[in-house]
């Protein structure tokens, strides 16, 4: 709230209390402009008493109460004063008198090669490196039985086939010699048969298990980030649901699909959390999830995010981890609901410029989803929904390995994946 409090206080500061509730009917309330004059609901009646405001050249009339006793500017007045100004700088309505020279400067992000081009030709042997260490660190599970006959497969092999087989991008089949040549390297114990891997990710335990991880490989970039960015985007099945239409003698079908809720980091575009439900879920209501777990790890200022995660809960899941919401309002928003949506809105109204800054960091959670999907893959092979939930997991495994060994060349970090406290 301090960082808030301290983007409020510039507005208010030093005004006289007719201007600030002026200030604040310009931002919530609608305020339209019918035969010269300007209506302005009331503030303790809006929806059946609106006051009538001329403003000329030579003249500034309200017929409110207060106007009409003091004869001189009341809050209405105020209020349509901010309105004009407003409207005058986003739509260029005003008569401008003054003639200004405004040089445009283009920021770019110079890309640096040449740790960039190390990072890609060694990404393959680092990957592998920061796979196995990982995986070292996942516990077996207990059997409630004595074991009999062949003895079980390791679960941090099973892990690390099926991550690294995501990774290849290549077929179960065609990925058998890069494992077993992963095993000849010492990054694990055993090589699994395809059959093997295709077994362990229809398994359901191993989603907690992939999440985890997850959210480990994240740890070593919690010094760089402190602004974030929330999204969901999804993976199409490779199988369609099929249906007959009676009226029309004949079958459709339509794509099934996997969606998932990320939130990421907005300079390394590392995932700090992730969750996957039903396809039909709404993105709002996986925000507070995805921030209270990124929060357990990160000292997060602020979280950007689109209009479908516009509304006060939002707004108050992300105060309560201490940042500041920067989140697109819907068409027609007033800011009524009070509280920090309303004080959101008022900033968003009168520094919209700065707002916007902040706000557009979103475009990161953006290149994140195209990141995870350019490199390995819009969609899941996998037939059912358990597989097809651990595959898109690990997809986003692989993707935060791959920051994590741009940022070793590009930052000088040094990962120590399961040994981070």
């Amino acid at each position: 709230m301090e960082q808030l409090n301290e983007i409020t206080d510039g507005i208010t500061t030093g005004v006289e209390i007719r201007k600030q509730r002026g200030l604040q009917i310009a931002a919530l309330a609608l305020i339209e402009k019918k035969d010269g004059c300007y209506l302005v609901p009331s503030q303790s009646n809006p929806r059946h008493t609106k006051y009538k405001v001329r403003i000329t050249k030579t003249e500034t009339s309200c017929n409110c109460p207060d106007h009409e006793t003091r004869q001189c500017k009341c809050k209405h007045v105020y209020a349509v004063e901010f309105y004009i100004q407003r409207e005058c700088r986003l739509y260029g309505d005003a008569l401008i008198t003054e003639s200004l020279t405004i040089t445009h400067t283009r920021q770019t992000c110079r890309q640096d090669w040449p740790n960039y081009n190390q990072a890609q030709m060694n990404e393959k042997r680092h990957f592998q490196e920061l796979l196995s260490d990982l995986c070292k660190g996942i516990q077996e599970p207990a059997q409630d039985k004595p074991h009999r006959g062949r003895p079980r497969f390791p679960l941090s092999d099973a892990v690390f086939a099926i991550v690294f087989k995501i990774y290849s991008t290549q077929s179960g089949r065609r990925f058998t010699c890069d494992l077993f040549e992963a095993r000849e390297n010492g990054y694990i114990n055993r090589a699994a048969h395809y059959n093997t891997a295709f077994k362990f990710i229809e398994k359901a335990e191993l989603f907690p298990i992939l999440v985890d991880l997850i959210e480990q490989t994240s740890l070593p970039l919690r010094s760089v980030e402190s602004q974030f960015a929330v999204d969901s985007t999804g993976f199409a099945f490779c199988r369609f649901t099929r249906w007959f239409d009676i009226k029309y003698n004949k079958f459709c079908s339509e794509q099934q699909w996997v969606k998932a809720h990320i939130c990421c980091g907005t300079k390394t575009n590392v995932i700090t959390a992730v969750t996957i439900e039903g396809k039909d879920t709404g993105d709002a209501t996986q925000l507070p999830a995805l921030v209270e777990s990124t929060a357990k790890r990160f000292d997060m200022k602020e979280v950007s995010a689109d209009k479908g995660y516009s509304g006060l809960e939002c707004h108050n899941a992300i105060d309560r981890v201490g940042a500041v919401p920067y989140i697109a309002f819907k068409d027609g928003a007033t800011g009524g609901v009070g509280g920090l949506f309303e004080k959101m809105f008022h900033y968003f109204q009168f520094k919209r410029e700065d707002f916007l800054a902040h706000y557009h960091r979103r475009s990161n959670v953006e290149s994140t989803i195209h990141m995870v999907k350019s490199k390995f893959g819009d969609s899941v092979r996998s037939k059912s929904d358990v597989a097809a939930r651990n595959e898109v997991l690990a997809k986003m495994l692989c993707h935060n390995i791959c920051c994590l060994i741009s940022a070793m060349y590009e930052l000088g970090l040094e990962p120590m994946l399961g040994k981070v406290a």
